[in-house]
């Protein structure tokens, strides 16, 4: 295995299995500080986190995921299978980013954001000048649907909700809900409603796993029958 170019450190109850490889070389120049994961890590196999990253208490990831160099990564966060995110980015707490996601170089991601299977998010204006390149900001609790697209330079606003196949080209406002190519608002999240009237989705923004519902609703047993259209 190839040895790492810069110290790691690793906080008490870290989990790392073999074939992950930490404090990986970048091809850029770049000052080599160490990488830092903080407690409590569960990094599984295929992992590779380059050098001069740091990550807070709790983090985890699927099999596969590359954290490219220059990143920082709060509390919590989670990544799963086969997703990259390219160097210079900066992530809140309890980010959740799922399978096969790709998070270009210099996005900003808030806390509480949460990216389904699939999203893509671009940095380049017009490749491959990269000299204005930056990613988008993803304000808190924004919620991206699978395999939606977003475009460098924008911002999605606190608790918005970006719908499944959607290519977002212009600012999200907070609270907003937007679908389509281009993607276009068609409402409020508080709007949305549960087809199986099971718990208000959304209430002023917030997700139900941000409330206290979470705990208290049981979930559907399975296997779920698709409602009849309302």
């Amino acid at each position: 295995m190839k040895p790492p170019c810069v110290p790691v450190e690793c906080g008490p109850g870290c989990e790392i299995d073999e074939g992950v490889l930490l404090g990986y070389r970048p091809g850029r120049a770049i000052e080599l500080r160490p990488t830092r994961i903080g407690a409590g890590a569960r990094i599984r196999s295929g992992s590779v986190i380059y050098a001069a990253v740091e990550i807070g208490d709790g983090f985890e990831t699927g099999h596969g995921v590359i954290i490219r160099e220059e990143n920082r990564i709060g509390r919590d966060c989670a990544v799963w299978n086969h997703s990259t995110i390219d160097y210079g980015c900066v992530l809140g707490d309890r980010v959740r980013i799922h399978c096969h996601c790709y998070v270009a170089q210099y996005t900003t991601i808030e806390d509480d954001v949460f990216l389904a299977p699939g999203v893509q998010i671009a940095n380049d204006p017009h490749p491959l000048c990269t000299k204005c390149m930056q990613g988008p900001t993803l304000r808190r609790g924004a919620r991206i649907g699978v395999n939606a697209t977003i475009l460098p330079h924008l911002v999605i606003g606190e608790n918005a909700l970006v719908g499944a196949g959607s290519v977002v080209t212009r600012d999200v406002p907070a609270g907003a809900v937007v679908v389509g190519n281009p993607a276009r608002v068609i409402g409020s999240v508080d709007e949305l409603e549960c087809p199986f009237e099971l718990v208000q989705p959304y209430v002023n923004g917030l997700d139900v796993r941000r409330r206290p519902e979470w705990k208290t609703v049981p979930p559907l047993p399975r296997p779920i029958r698709k409602p009849e259209h309302r």
